[in-house]
């Protein structure tokens, strides 16, 4: 492999993590993007499972971001476990809530994930996604909730769980369809992003877990480290600060501009791929 190859797939790999990363916490699918993009330049990334390497990059930066969050949680549900202290108990409620939340989608995934991959990842079928993606962002633009942390429900969890479980099609965004279904349901901005991105977390780590054996296993390794690597590297950096930027805008309220954003990406890859 000459200079210019070589050179070129460090290049490419980290731009996909870069892109990937950036495309993750925002609502317009990271992983319909992808989809987009391999068929658009026709990149084969067969191998290692980019998907896995790049998300656990997220993770890592929505560990970081949400760090403070995750050990109040931690320890105030240790304290209203072992103490029977009541100032735990919201959060000890949350932190079930989450459990409840990640069900749906750790289900559905092991039982379905490879006929949703093959039924849903073709360009044109992205982008019909796309546009429904929008317009439920159209739809919720404009709310604003009451609800905090301390008066979720069991019910709020399964829906926006069951929310999260539908986001397993490409084209339909995580993040979008939790954050939707948890506006929906009456909760405010801030809660429903805090909600959205730490229910974001068991499913991240359990897809992983679940995935080591295969990564382990990948024939491309010995050779493709550094790629890898890098594409590692550039999606925990942009997802750090994509996320830090879409909370931003959660708060001024201008997610109707993510809604244009996928009408227009979602129709350009219906008539055109």
């Amino acid at each position: 492999m000459d200079f210019i190859s070589e050179l070129w797939i460090l290049l490419k790999y980290t731009l996909l993590g870069l892109f990937q990363g950036f495309t993750e916490p925002i609502p317009i699918s990271s992983s319909g993007h992808l989809v987009i993009v391999r068929n658009l330049f026709q990149l084969d990334l067969s191998g290692l499972n980019f998907e896995i390497l790049v998300n656990f990059g997220s993770l890592i930066a929505v560990l970081l971001i949400y760090r403070n969050d995750i050990l109040h949680l931690i320890q105030n549900g240790l304290s209203y476990i072992t103490k029977k202290n009541p100032e735990g108990k919201s959060d000890f409620n949350f932190i079930f809530y989450l459990i409840v939340g990640t069900v749906p989608a750790g289900i559905i995934g092991i039982l379905f994930e490879d006929q949703i991959s093959s039924t849903f990842s073709a360009p044109k079928m992205v982008g019909i996604t796309l546009i429904i993606t929008g317009l439920a962002l159209w739809i919720i633009r404009n709310l604003k909730g009451r609800k905090s942390d301390g008066e979720l429900t069991i019910k709020d969890a399964i829906i926006v769980g069951m929310a999260q479980a539908v986001a397993l099609i490409p084209g339909i965004s995580r993040s979008g369809a939790t954050i939707v279904a948890a506006m929906l349901l009456g909760m405010k901005q801030e809660t429903a992003l805090r909600f959205s991105f730490l229910l974001y977390i068991p499913v991240s780590l359990g897809t992983l877990l679940l995935s080591i054996e295969e990564l382990i296993a990948d024939e491309h390794l010995a050779t493709m480290w550094v790629p890898y690597s890098l594409a590692f590297l550039a999606a925990i950096i942009a997802t750090y600060f994509s996320l830090k930027w879409f909370m931003n805008i959660m708060a001024k309220g201008n997610l109707k501009y993510f809604a244009f954003y996928c009408f227009v990406v979602g129709f350009l890859a219906f008539l055109l791929l």
